[in-house]
């Protein structure tokens, strides 16, 4: 049987709004796992979803489908990012060029490129942000923003080494978020 529109609408948003209550992305797998299986008992959600399906698939449905795009969609947001560089002008947003997925970023039109995701890919936010504006005439390489920036990523040794490769490559701005 085949879920309503309404009603996973209406579980993404409710099971979205109370994973950012939990700050979601902050969770290991195992708290994960325990909250998964809080919403399976959950009448409100295992319950409703049992409507619709065997109670078996209920688990793997709000991980793999109401969850999947949860973490992806939060840090599309690039408020915190301009906030952070100091790049937002009252309630304005900087004007864009080009917008960009995996990882998150942004040309500005003044050739700023802006790149950010989670601080385990650093690496990758690196290289992307030189590529990004090595491809685009008159870019520069800006800023790289990292979430989730605790534990090995906090200690001073790693994050040096990080900000040596990114002036390496040119990119002006290297901010930790946690």
């Amino acid at each position: 049987m085949r879920i309503p529109e309404s009603v996973r609408g209406g579980l993404r948003m409710r099971l979205w709004t109370l994973a950012d209550d939990l700050d979601w992305s902050r969770l290991n797998w195992k708290e994960k796992a325990t909250q998964y299986e809080a919403w399976t008992r959950d009448p409100a959600v295992g319950g409703l979803l049992a409507n619709y399906m065997d109670q078996r698939q209920i688990r793997v449905y709000i991980k793999d489908t109401i969850m999947k795009g949860y973490v992806r969609s939060r840090l599309a947001n690039p408020g915190p990012v301009y906030r952070s560089l100091g790049l937002i002008e009252g309630d304005e947003y900087p004007s864009t060029s080009e917008e960009y997925e995996r990882p998150h970023g942004r040309r500005l039109a003044d050739g700023k490129v802006i790149v950010w995701s989670k601080a385990k890919d650093w690496k990758a936010v690196l290289m992307v942000c030189h590529e990004r504006a090595y491809v685009a005439k008159e870019a520069t390489p800006y800023g790289a923003v990292f979430f989730g920036a605790g534990g090995q990523f906090a200690e001073t040794s790693f994050r040096e080494m990080v900000v040596d490769a990114a002036e390496k490559l040119g990119i002006e701005r290297v901010l930790w978020l946690e």
